[in-house]
């Protein structure tokens, strides 16, 4: 299936750069002394990748028919790139880059020492479904733990549709708005998976638990969440008013959300005090 349209200009350059960098013996192939040309020969890339010399020649000389995706593949692992230039080649090529792997459950120690080094500013690292994977001690004080135990419990989306409680903390007539936000990411986030099943697992099971989800999947919205704003409602400091600033990790699979008090509001005084509110929690429990 054709996605967008080859750049046969490009496409042939990026082969010929591609193939000058491999050398022959990181090939599994002899480089013998009569070499004229840097990297590979053509008929060499031709037959590691399992294709004629024709074919591939053509394509050097930007005059060869759109590649299918499975001898794109075949071409990355003969010319041995990496992950980034191998989603290039696709994209030149007229095709989708494949499902690039996904970082999981895991947060990286760069992402968890950034958490540490906000301790003014609420902040979370969560999975592309909107599980909670990691949170600093303002977001734990402003939004609360998370489950680790049931299924699904720390999982934003599921926790909005299917646990009433835990929409009290916001305003009631931002309900429908944070229903869509929620239901547009995910939507974004299964179409990236595919046929995940963990993500065909938690779509399942917000059908079942929630006609409201059902509805708005209905309606096929799809929008990264990449910044809002959002109310809070504390019980003990009231209203914090927050800019939701998303990052996106590389892997794309997760994302740092940063929650920031609006400039000329009183939202940070109000965090100020819900920091030493959660600072003398912590010591009382200890």
């Amino acid at each position: 299936m054709i996605d967008m349209t080859i750049d046969r200009r490009e496409l042939a350059d990026f082969l010929r750069r591609s193939r000058e960098r491999v050398r022959p013996q990181d090939a599994g192939l002899p480089s013998g002394p009569r070499r004229r040309t840097p990297g590979l020969r053509r008929e060499e890339v031709a037959q590691l990748a399992g294709m004629s010399a024709d074919y591939y020649i053509r394509l050097e000389q930007a005059r060869g028919p759109q590649p299918s995706p499975q001898m794109l593949s075949a071409l990355a692992r003969a010319l041995r790139l990496g992950d980034d230039a191998r989603d290039h080649l696709h994209l030149l090529a007229g095709h989708r880059p494949p499902a690039a792997r996904v970082a999981g459950d895991r947060v990286g120690a760069g992402l968890l020492h950034l958490l540490d080094q906000l301790p003014g500013i609420p902040a979370q690292v969560l999975s592309d479904l909107g599980d909670v994977l990691a949170q600093n001690e303002m977001a734990r004080t402003l939004l609360g733990g998370v489950c680790t135990v049931s299924e699904h419990g720390r999982n934003v989306v599921w926790r909005w549709f299917a646990d009433p409680a835990a929409r009290d903390a916001y305003p009631a007539e931002e309900h429908e708005q944070y229903s869509r936000l929620h239901v547009a990411d995910l939507r974004a986030a299964v179409g990236r998976r595919s046929s995940d099943p963990a993500a065909t697992r938690l779509v399942e099971r917000l059908h079942e638990a929630s006609a409201e989800f059902t509805a708005l999947w209905e309606l096929h919205e799809v929008a990264v969440r990449r910044h809002s704003r959002m109310r809070v409602i504390h019980p003990v400091v009231g209203p914090v008013d927050l800019d939701c600033q998303v990052l996106l990790a590389p892997e794309g699979d997760q994302r740092l959300l940063l929650l920031t008090p609006p400039p000329g509001t009183d939202s940070a005084d109000r965090l100020s005090l819900l920091r030493v509110v959660g600072t003398e929690q912590f010591t009382q429990s200890g």
